[in-house]
């Protein structure tokens, strides 16, 4: 039997294959889901998410942040968010994006930003970028160690402003690693890389804190000693542990009247585990010699900022895993993490709630 033929637009079409198309096309529409990233990032990871035959893909085209009010728009309806450090992922955000919403995708190894018992109430999956960074930061770390002990940014002014008359002895001396003890607070992944970076350098002593004995602490000789002993007895303490509600502001004014005056303070974890006043006045006062900072808080930290105005504060703008192959990675693992939430298989890389 012949398929009844409709006229459609002045054509003569079959109407079983309109139908299938119609149906195919219904089918394609229900299929795609809306993906919203809030920032440009590698096209490592933009090019996985464009491929995917399932996303509508939507990306927050700039290196700036999205405006919050933006944000809450381009959010409606996404069943997939791609998000960064510096997006406050929060009640309001999920209740803007709505029932539709699967998975979050961070690009970051941090997830202080996410609203993570709200996250967890609504049955939303998170991804996020551990591991891939760890080699990246620690050797920003370790650079920044470096570079404030000994007075690299002060030194690198003088030759420009004309302060470099002559060698002089005294001039400029800062301090070495060689004979040191170092002090490491969180000796997690990338803590334990930081370790086995600073060791070639003649450190002594390798110190770390925390509620218990590290099995990898082995590998760099570390001791397992309370926190008021590392920070009695460390020339150099490296902060790298994660922000959570017993990290916030540990490093405070008891943290810094416990060092050495002569003791250089790192932190390249989270600007919320200082307390900034505190740092200022231990800087200040002379109770620490100096300090170098990859994280502050706020991020930025205004110019007129007074951390800003000392010479014993090297302050760096967030740049840890700012190398161009880190980053890439980030962006694919990323993307991966998403495609995978929204199917419904696993990540490589998901944040247990």
């Amino acid at each position: 039997m012949r398929s009844p033929q409709v006229t459609w637009f002045g054509f003569v079409v079959d109407f079983t294959e309109a139908v299938c198309v119609c149906v195919s096309t219904v089918m394609s529409a229900r299929q795609m889901m809306k993906v919203f990233v809030t920032r440009r990032v590698p096209q490592e990871g933009m090019k996985l998410l464009q491929k995917a035959a399932m996303c509508d893909v939507s990306v927050w085209d700039s290196d700036e942040p999205v405006p919050r009010a933006e944000l809450l728009k381009k959010v409606e309806g996404a069943h997939g968010l791609l998000c960064l450090l510096s997006d406050r992922i929060d009640a309001e955000v999920l209740d803007a994006a709505g029932p539709n919403l699967k998975v979050i995708s961070t690009m970051s190894v941090g997830f202080d930003h996410l609203a993570i018992d709200e996250i967890k109430k609504r049955g939303i999956r998170v991804g996020y970028t551990p591991d891939v960074l760890t080699d990246a930061t620690a050797e920003l770390t370790v650079a920044l160690l470096l570079a404030t002990a000994r007075r690299l940014p002060e030194a690198i002014q003088e030759v420009k402003s004309g302060g470099w008359s002559s060698w002089k002895p005294l001039w400029l001396c800062g301090y070495g690693l060689s004979g040191s003890t170092v002090g490491v607070i969180g000796l997690g992944r990338i803590g334990l890389a930081i370790a086995q970076r600073l060791k070639p350098f003649g450190v002594k002593r390798l110190l770390y804190s925390g509620r218990q004995t590290k099995p990898q602490a082995g590998e760099v000789g570390g001791e397992h000693v309370p926190l008021d002993m590392l920070l009695c007895e460390s020339d150099f303490v490296v902060v790298s542990c994660s922000l959570t509600p017993d990290t916030q502001e540990l490093c405070n004014k008891a943290f810094f009247s416990k060092m050495k005056n002569t003791a250089i303070f790192i932190n390249t974890s989270r600007g919320a585990v200082v307390n900034q006043e505190d740092l200022l006045e231990a800087l200040t006062s002379g109770q620490i010699a100096a300090a170098g900072l990859d994280v502050t808080t706020p991020e930025p930290l205004p110019t007129d900022h007074p951390l800003l105005r000392l010479n014993n504060c090297v302050v760096l703008p967030h740049i840890g895993s700012a190398t161009i192959s880190t980053r890439g990675v980030m962006a694919q693992l990323s993307a991966h993490n998403l495609l995978s939430g929204l199917t419904g298989d696993a990540m490589p890389s998901e944040l247990k709630l």
